[in-house]
């Protein structure tokens, strides 16, 4: 049994939909955000008190991205990854780290310097200057939907629309998503439809429930 270790809208919830489009078993451990502040005991589970932790027998990660490409691999095989006899197995790779290295990065500072840090920390000229960091680099992803392709790549979807989805869904909760291209704000509403999303956001609201833990807002 796959474990994972989630909090809500976190970029665990790429695991999570990956996952449920596998339509693999696993146990979803919920913790309140961030866990580092406000579920001590997890840092003996994972001493980086960091979120994704997932446990699959003996194999331990902490980077979702690279969780849902072991998922894909070891579990496998699927139509969610793309094959290294394929041409685009190399596009695949780049997205698959795009949409954490290059998206969400820039995120993580806006939502620490808005949100995250207590009132007298918070910095609004930072979070508005990686704000326009995260815009620049969502060109890239616009100008690569720009032809009318449905996914990024291999002709289908894959882990790697999972990866590069997970920042749109952060854009959303940063209030960033009204600024979207035409053709990410069509991706963005495709891929919202997927039974896959739906499931695991479904999935994480009933574990939310059940384990007591309040959900993030």
């Amino acid at each position: 049994m796959i474990t994972l270790y989630h909090c809500e809208q976190a970029r665990s919830f790429r695991v999570l939909w990956t996952l449920e489009e596998m339509g693999l078993a696993y146990d979803l451990k919920m913790l309140p955000f961030p866990p580092r502040v406000f579920a001590k005991e997890y840092l003996a589970i994972n001493p980086l008190g960091t979120i994704p932790l997932m446990l699959d027998g003996e194999t331990r990660m902490t980077e979702s991205a690279a969780i849902c490409h072991y998922l894909v691999t070891r579990h496998g095989p699927t139509p969610l990854g793309v094959a290294v006899d394929e041409p685009d197995y190399g596009a695949f790779l780049n997205w698959l780290s795009y949409g954490e290295a290059t998206l969400t990065f820039p995120q993580t500072l806006v939502f620490r310097y808005l949100q995250l840090e207590p009132p007298e920390r918070r910095n609004p000229q930072v979070a508005e200057d990686y704000a326009k960091w995260f815009l620049g680099r969502l060109r890239g992803l616009e100008g690569a939907l720009s032809d009318g392709r449905e996914y990024l790549c291999g002709g289908r979807f894959t882990v790697a629309d999972v990866s590069v989805a997970y920042a749109l869904l952060f854009a959303e909760r940063l209030n960033l998503a009204k600024n979207f291209g035409p053709a990410v704000a069509a991706y963005w509403s495709r891929l919202q439809q997927r039974p896959g999303f739906k499931a695991a956001q479904a999935a994480e609201r009933l574990a939310g429930e059940q384990q007591n833990v309040p959900a993030n807002v």
